[in-house]
């Protein structure tokens, strides 16, 4: 593979709120790499950044990365997505989860990759710590892990073959949801019903860095009043990244027996699932 894609150039965009899901494009970064293949990594978490004008068919093809929001990827990166044009480049999607929820991600992002005139030909979902570890949950607190990582490596190596034209298999048919995508919409509205704080500090403790506010990728979070607004998509970027560690939420600790119950799950079930390759 290596004399026929040493010429290929790949771009990752990816979204990575709290690290998941850039850990998985660093580990599919260093096997294209290893493949003397020309990578270039593009970091979308930022407002800014989404902002930029992206040249995208400069490349060869695409590795999307996105976590997966209450059953999609997240709206901001669905609303990037809308502002491409792949003039039928092959492309190829990865999300990263904590665990619940990750249908129908696969066949939501099909249809508009197709929609923007890309050929998706793969896609990948990895286990990632749930955001909400961080108000109290425990959903696969200890991942992505090597298990997730071997299988990034082989995803990765599938997908470069489809991209090369080796593999000329398609993409399968992901299961059609019988929920509408205003359905889909209020679940997004859900995704607050436990987090009644927005993220916020303790200000006595705080060195007035302004890395919350910077990092925020909707602008929602006020450095200067230590609280975000009503724009917050409870990434939690701001937390996860805050040097004093004094951001938080309310601890939403007591509903993680009930989500279990939800999902007629047991811990031990959650920390076995698998992370997948669909070709």
């Amino acid at each position: 593979m290596r004399d026929k894609a040493k010429n290929m150039s790949i771009l990752i965009p990816f979204f990575s709120a709290t690290g998941n899901t850039k850990k998985v494009a660093n580990v599919i970064k260093k096997k294209l790499d290893d493949s003397n293949i020309s990578v270039t990594m593009l970091d979308i978490t930022s407002y800014s950044r989404r902002e930029e004008d992206i040249f995208i068919n400069q490349y060869d093809a695409v590795i999307f990365g996105f976590p997966i929001y209450s059953m999609r990827a997240p709206r901001v990166c669905r609303e990037w997505l809308e502002t491409l044009d792949g003039k039928g480049m092959k492309c190829s999607v990865f999300f990263t989860y904590g665990g619940f929820g990750k249908d129908p991600a696969h066949y939501f992002m099909k249809e508009l990759l197709e929609k923007q005139n890309f050929e998706l030909i793969s896609t990948a979902e990895f286990l990632g710590a749930h955001t909400f570890n961080r108000s109290g949950w425990k959903a696969v607190v200890n991942r992505p892990n090597e298990s997730d990582f071997k299988i990034a490596r082989d995803y990765t190596m599938k997908t470069m073959e489809r991209f090369l034209g080796n593999d000329l298999n398609k993409l399968g048919e992901f299961e059609k949801p019988i929920y509408k995508k205003s359905q889909f919409d209020q679940a997004e509205k859900y995704r607050f019903s436990l987090i009644r704080q927005l993220p916020t500090r303790n200000l006595k403790n705080c060195s007035m860095c302004g890395l919350c506010e910077k990092l925020c990728p909707v602008n929602a979070m006020d450095a200067s009043i230590g609280t975000a607004n009503n724009r917050c998509i409870a990434c939690f970027r701001c937390i996860a990244n805050c040097p004093e560690g004094i951001l938080h939420t309310n601890d939403i600790s007591g509903s993680w027996n009930k989500k279990l119950e939800t999902h007629r799950m047991t811990q031990e079930e959650v920390e076995s699932l698998e992370s997948k390759i669909y070709l």
